[in-house]
């Protein structure tokens, strides 16, 4: 195996570790919800804090020597307000609704990426994505089944919490690309992560820190180390060792991991509906990154 080869296999394990990480998340946060009380709020507020911190120290080492434009700094700024709105949305769906239904629902973002890439990168708008939608819509109808009397109203309102996510995770993906000349990714995620921090702090309810526990924020901080700060960099290292659309493929690894988990762990049943529904909207989000790929080669 040459030098290059082994290079891009560490890519590829990277992501691919990374992905696997995020997808226990849902575990994390039940078990600080056991220890005590913490606000979803302060919860995306300690996580993108720790990732700040973290990254902070490899700007003197990755970084791009040019000078960025007041519009580069504008989409640094934009980038940590939809971070800041990504994580929280998403973590509110985790709150609302069953693991399968908020992770599900956040994986719409490869769909939004391929709607709106047109108008924001120029990309050209193809079948494939038309038929990658009504694929995924048909999955999130399957996953939330409005037509049974059993569905909670939550479940609903968790759907839309994740999509909402998904919207603001596929805006950081195409304003990432578009300051991939002016900023290195450690520079990016320190210098978006100062703005996201500040966005949520001041969204924190008052008396949020004073009822968090010790043990609670101990469990939240050590997450925050490992799927947070940890996997953040693993996957951005990873990326510049492989393509783009591979990455993006790989971290279908993250909703795969937090449903098995969920059921293993967790107490939630593994129905035939969301298995079919889960499975249609990331075979819909594959459809997109695959049809990406060949564009690309």
């Amino acid at each position: 195996m040459t030098p290059a080869e082994r290079r891009q296999l560490a890519g590829y394990a990277m992501v691919a570790a990374a992905a696997a990480s995020w997808g226990f998340w849902p575990k994390i946060l039940r078990i600080a919800e056991s220890l005590g009380p913490v606000d979803p709020k302060l919860q995306a507020t300690v996580v993108l804090a720790t990732l700040t911190l973290v990254s902070f120290p490899l700007v003197l080492r990755d970084r791009v020597h040019r000078k960025a434009t007041a519009r580069d700094w504008g989409g640094i700024a934009w980038l940590g307000v939809a971070d800041a709105l990504n994580v929280l949305l998403f973590f509110a769906a985790y709150h609302t609704t069953t693991v399968g239904i908020a992770v599900t629902t956040h994986y719409l973002t490869p769909l939004f990426v391929a709607l709106a890439a047109p108008w924001i990168l120029g990309e050209v708008l193809r079948k494939r994505t038309f038929a990658a939608v009504l694929v995924s819509l048909f999955g999130l109808l399957l996953l939330l089944r409005p037509w049974e009397a059993t569905l909670r109203a939550q479940d609903l309102v968790g759907g839309a919490l994740g999509a909402g996510s998904a919207v603001f995770y596929a805006s950081n993906v195409l304003v990432n690309k578009r300051l991939v000349g002016a900023f290195s990714g450690s520079e990016m995620m320190a210098y978006h992560g100062v703005v996201a921090t500040a966005f949520l702090a001041v969204l924190v309810p008052h008396g949020a820190w004073s009822a968090a526990t010790w043990p609670s924020l101990g469990v939240l901080l050590l997450g925050s180390l490992g799927p947070g700060a940890l996997a953040g960099l693993l996957f951005v290292w990873g990326l510049r060792r492989i393509p783009a659309t591979h990455a993006s493929t790989l971290t279908l690894l993250e909703p795969l991991v937090a449903v098995l988990v969920a059921v293993a762990t967790m107490g939630e049943k593994l129905t035939v509906a969301t298995v079919v529904g889960g499975g249609a909207i990331l075979a819909g989000a594959t459809l997109v990154m695959s049809g990406a790929g060949r564009r690309a080669s």
